[in-house]
């Protein structure tokens, strides 16, 4: 063997076993992009960005390990997204999870080849993010929280027969663009024309929930419907607070919300909710095309009551809502 031969070989040596060690295990470590136009608090159990990485953690994805979470959010600032969904395309994630119409959105126009896990309570199909529900086509599929509409009118019914005298009921809803919003306050004000409620509509802005309140206040309506929105998530003891403050009995949209002191809640369960969104994404780290993957929607809505909360408020519910509840927290 001559000398360039030997070099060659002992070169091979060197470095042929730790290049495959390294492609093995970079083939093994999986990176989730999640874009949301909220604010991420990591000792916060409520929020998305660490309910995900548990429910995954349940299906063998552990990060630090084997997955690698990149955290984009706008901060409230929606003008954001798009520039952070180019951020997770350059970091060359697997999979992005974007929440809400205006993540989805904003992951769709930044790239057609990584697979986007969409979750949100808007018609994907009527906001052009998907082909159909069945097959959704290209690469957005995802969850809903709701299997059509938005439940905000429901919610108001829902309302309205546990406190029979309310006339006036406010509807709060955050300072956002998303179609999701204004979906919501169509439907709200419908049912509201047709049930002979005066609605009144307060905007929470900046996150400011005193100044909110403070303008509920005077209008004195009987009854608060809190709008189906991830800073109402993020914020939910604020919101839970003044409503008692204010002795507002509120209709909101997850069951934890009530777990943790509302009144009464209307919607799919967010644990549920919460694992399919982490089945999907798995299913498409494991290679499943997102075109093939039909936009999953619940089957199954709760009616959660604080009994608790009605006592302290002083509200009789009437039997009749009691008996449909799917869980009435004493």
């Amino acid at each position: 063997m001559n000398r360039r031969a030997f070099i060659a070989a002992v070169a091979f040596a060197l470095f042929a076993k730790p290049l495959t060690v390294t492609a093995q295990t970079a083939a093994g470590v999986y990176r989730l992009g999640i874009l949301h136009p909220g604010t991420w608090t990591p000792s916060d159990p409520v929020l998305l960005g660490n309910w995900i990485p548990e429910a995954l953690r349940e299906l063998g994805y552990i990060e630090g390990q084997n997955l690698i979470v990149e955290r984009k959010y706008a901060e409230g600032n929606f003008e954001r997204l798009p520039a952070l969904a180019h951020e997770l395309v350059q970091l060359r994630v697997d999979v992005i999870l974007a929440v809400g119409s205006s993540s989805v959105k904003a992951a769709k126009e930044a790239t057609t080849t990584i697979p986007i896990v969409l979750e949100s309570n808007v018609d994907p199909v009527a906001a052009g993010l998907v082909a159909s529900l069945a097959r959704p086509g290209g690469n957005v599929t995802g969850v809903l929280i709701t299997p059509e509409g938005t439940l905000a009118a429901k919610k108001l019914e829902l309302l309205k027969e546990a406190v029979p005298r309310a006339s006036r009921i406010t509807f709060l809803i955050p300072e956002d663009p998303a179609i999701g919003v204004q979906q919501q306050l169509q439907e709200v004000r419908k049912a509201a024309s047709s049930l002979g409620i005066e609605l009144h509509v307060v905007i929470v802005r900046g996150g400011d929930y005193d100044s909110a309140f403070a303008a509920i206040g005077p209008e004195r309506p009987q009854a608060l419907i809190v709008g189906a929105h991830y800073f109402f998530v993020r914020d939910q003891k604020k919101i839970i607070d003044l409503a008692a403050k204010y002795r507002l009995p509120a209709i909101y949209e997850w069951p934890q919300q009530v777990q943790n002191g509302g009144l009464m809640s209307y919607g799919a369960s967010d644990v549920e909710t919460y694992k399919q969104v982490a089945a999907y994404i798995d299913r498409l780290f494991k290679g499943a095309r997102p075109a093939d993957l039909p936009v999953w929607q619940p089957s199954k809505l709760h009616l959660v009551i604080n009994l608790k909360t009605a006592k302290t408020l002083r509200i009789a519910l009437p039997p009749s809502l009691l008996l449909r509840a799917d869980e009435v927290i004493q």
